[in-house]
């Protein structure tokens, strides 16, 4: 929904959270979610849609009919989309994801095609006068880095080209969001600055996209600072202990735009012992990579791929912070018996009411299913409506 009568933008919730790769099951789980979400959030207003789209769904949504069903559950419903996660290619819920959520990277010319059809399928669903945003992978994982970086990049410049193009044809704006996370290229917004700087908007690069798109270098680098910017993740951020000042003015000094903030919570340990790294041990599931980021007390950070990689250095961790990429109920400063970084959360929330961030806000909580048991004990629907409610009463307070 569109928050108030000034610029705060619009907010929303990732539709990630709902288990479904082809289209009738995303279709059904829509159905079954959003009018209940509209209900307990917005009754009376149009509400926002963050769908996330699996390859699969994104390719059934290139025929007529499939869109058809899709425009009329908005209409009837009284939603609207403007986001699309395009971050997960392939299956997300139900099996073994980890790593292979960065698959495949943008080395990988299906990663380009499958963000070229979720853009051509926003730009059919955006409102008139609304910029739309689609998030994705931050270029690759790190240990996968090496000798991919040119791909990468003129991967990238190549979708740029697609988006301008789009624009001229249909006058609708979409943002490419690049969304830095922990143990990926893109991790820390210090080296997501550099690279944009150093790479993406370098004058090699905004001369491609001048070819690639046919437009005059005067127009070409305000043409990629436009269409190619991040997606702000809180829970990223705050595991990696970013400075929620400092990080949201780098990029911004940078002239880099955050087309989303994705509003997430992290868990965090303050102080790792035995105890608390055995009762931890509920949350290390099979399913999602859960990097954890270090912070000794000497201010050192040591950064793990996963919770089972940090549990075999727990002997030499203890006294230090914890830090853990697990998505939490954004509602909870605590849960179980660890602190969640709700207090970061706060902080980006605040610096959003005194000059907005982003246009676009989107909640992304998708561990509902893999949480605890007792964490898991009201409707995913009322669970996700209280999170965007909270969200609403931290901005107008």
């Amino acid at each position: 929904m569109k928050l108030g009568a000034g610029s705060l933008g619009h907010l929303t919730y990732c539709t990630n959270i709902h288990a479904g790769e082809t289209w009738p099951e995303v279709l059904s789980a829509l159905q079954q979610y959003l009018p209940e979400v509209k209900n307990e959030f917005s009754p009376q207003a149009p509400m926002g849609v963050g769908l996330r789209l699996s390859n699969a769904a994104a390719e059934a949504l290139q025929e007529p009919a499939a869109v058809a069903q899709l425009n009329k559950l908005l209409e009837r419903g009284n939603y609207y989309v403007f986001t699309i996660n395009g971050f997960p290619y392939g299956a997300f819920h139900g099996q073994k994801v980890k790593e292979g959520a960065y698959r495949p990277d943008w080395s990988d010319a299906s990663r380009l095609r499958y963000s070229n059809t979720l853009a051509h399928l926003l730009a059919k669903l955006l409102p008139a006068d609304m910029p739309g945003s689609i998030s994705t992978v931050p270029g690759t994982y790190k240990a996968w880095a090496d000798g991919t970086i040119d791909a990468i990049v003129d991967n990238l410049l190549q979708h740029v080209a697609e988006l301008v193009t789009l624009q001229r044809d249909t006058g609708k704006m979409i943002a490419l969001a690049l969304e830095p996370e922990p143990c990926c290229l893109l991790e820390t917004i210090d080296e997501t600055i550099a690279f944009f700087e150093q790479q993406l908007y370098s004058t090699q690069s905004v001369a491609r996209l001048g070819q690639l798109a046919g437009l005059e270098r005067t127009a070409a680098e305000p043409a990629l600072r436009r269409h190619l910017g991040v997606c702000y993740d809180v829970c990223h951020a705050a595991v990696e202990f970013e400075d929620a000042h400092e990080s949201v003015a780098g990029l911004r000094s940078a002239g880099i735009p955050i087309a989303k903030l994705q509003l997430s919570c992290a868990l965090e340990v303050p102080s790792v012992t035995p105890a608390m790294v055995e009762k931890l041990r509920a949350f290390d599931e099979p399913v999602y990579l859960h990097q954890v980021v270090e912070r000794r007390t000497d201010g050192r950070l040591l950064r793990y791929t996963d919770l089972g990689d940090a549990f075999a250095n727990a002997e030499t961790a203890r006294g230090a912070e914890w830090r853990v990429h697990f998505h939490v109920p954004i509602f909870e400063s605590e849960i179980e018996n660890f602190s969640t970084t709700q207090a970061f959360l706060r902080e980006i929330l605040s610096l959003h009411g005194d000059s907005p961030v982003s246009e676009h806000l989107e909640v992304e909580t998708y561990t509902w299913d893999v949480l605890p048991e007792q964490h898991r004990n009201v409707g995913m629907g009322t669970a996700i409506a209280r999170e965007l409610n909270w969200v609403k009463d931290q901005l107008s307070s």
